[in-house]
């Protein structure tokens, strides 16, 4: 019950908060406007992150209050510390670049800094459970710089993994909700002393879907990088706090398999964007989502095709969890195979198409 609660506090606060987030982001020019890759045909506000960002704190703060089973232990505490001081450096940037922008570079720099502060709160990957190694202690065998290293990495790859998939109403929300939903069931498989983990991905759901009743296609706002960089560095975060940490099967690879379809994009799109002799950072319409337009399918339907690919990578998700690894694999070899039919698509068309229309 408590958890259904933390996830109605989201979705309540966040179907609130939305329209107030339009309103500012008019008011500070905050402003999507069509042409180039984007593929809307009107000027629609950009600063929906500032309300996913209310909705998931108003949620943890609430609970946090009201319920006094929400049980924490004192490392708990600390790093939900870090989580709030962490994505509020995350969604400061983000609100700074969807008004005024900001160099990619310098972008990066406050990823990895907000990514680096989370070390100070007892972040770490020093333990992680991979499947068919079993644990591995990094801290055990002198390597604690390495788990250090790659707790950066992992958050900040995540905050640029969701950050490239919101290229289409409701895409990043929708994918990121199927997230939100799939963590908090493998948190509840994980016996641990804290409830935190549980409810914070609750919290993200509901303020994702929330989010959603003004997002999803037609979109009335978009939630920016305040939002999709949010949802990365919480994720990150959440992951690390309650499953990386913890002997689970699937362990680090478990994220990144809900992840997989927009994991998969961003690993194209840096390939494709090596090959042409262009920085990573450039944007282009080379995208999955792209692909799916330019193939002939409505928005809606793009956007419906591309969350059906991230369920499959959440069922497969689960199906290893369970240690049903041939059923996982065949689900991952029958989508990844849809991916890149998908993907290779008239490639040499969309190639030059892509040149004309990038920024």
């Amino acid at each position: 019950m408590t958890f259904a609660l933390t996830f109605l506090t989201a979705l309540v606060v966040a179907v609130l908060a939305t329209p107030i987030s339009m309103k500012l982001a008019k008011k500070w020019g905050a402003i999507a406007y069509p042409g180039g890759r984007h593929v809307h045909n009107r000027p629609i506000p950009r600063l929906g992150g500032i309300a996913i960002y209310a909705a998931f704190w108003v949620s943890a703060l609430v609970i946090f209050i009201w319920d006094k089973s929400y049980s924490m232990d004192a490392l708990s505490i600390m790093q939900i510390w870090g989580l709030f001081i962490g994505s509020t450096i995350i969604m400061i940037v983000g609100i700074w670049d969807d008004i005024y922008g900001m160099r990619p570079l310098v972008k990066l720099f406050w990823q990895i800094l907000a990514a680096a502060l989370l070390l100070l709160f007892k972040f770490s990957m020093n333990n992680m459970s991979l499947p068919f190694f079993g644990t591995f202690d990094f801290a055990l065998h002198g390597l604690s710089a390495i788990g250090l290293i790659l707790m950066v990495f992992w958050v900040v790859g995540l905050v640029n993994t969701v950050n490239i998939s919101d290229g289409l109403d409701g895409l990043a929300a929708g994918i990121c909700f199927m997230v939100a939903l799939l963590l908090f069931w493998s948190a509840n498989q994980i016996v641990q002393t804290s409830t935190a983990p549980a409810h914070l991905t609750m919290a993200l759901a509901g303020a994702l879907l929330g989010f959603l009743f003004f997002n999803f296609p037609p979109a009335r706002v978009f939630m920016g990088d305040s939002g999709s960089m949010f949802l990365g560095y919480i994720i990150g975060g959440v992951s690390i706090m309650g499953l990386l940490k913890t002997a689970t099967i699937l362990g680090l690879v478990f994220p990144l398999l809900i992840l997989g379809m927009p994991v998969t994009d961003l690993t194209f799109a840096i390939i494709r964007r090596k090959l042409r002799g262009q920085s990573m950072a450039t944007a282009d319409r080379g995208h999955v989502h792209h692909r799916l337009l330019d193939a002939g399918l409505t928005h809606r339907q793009a956007v419906l095709s591309m969350y059906g690919m991230s369920a499959c990578f959440g069922v497969a998700a689960v199906l290893g969890a369970k240690g049903q690894w041939i059923w996982a694999l065949a689900v991952l070899l029958v989508v990844f195979t849809l991916l890149i039919i998908i993907i290779m698509r008239r490639t040499a068309m969309l190639a030059v198409f892509s040149r004309r229309h990038s920024k």
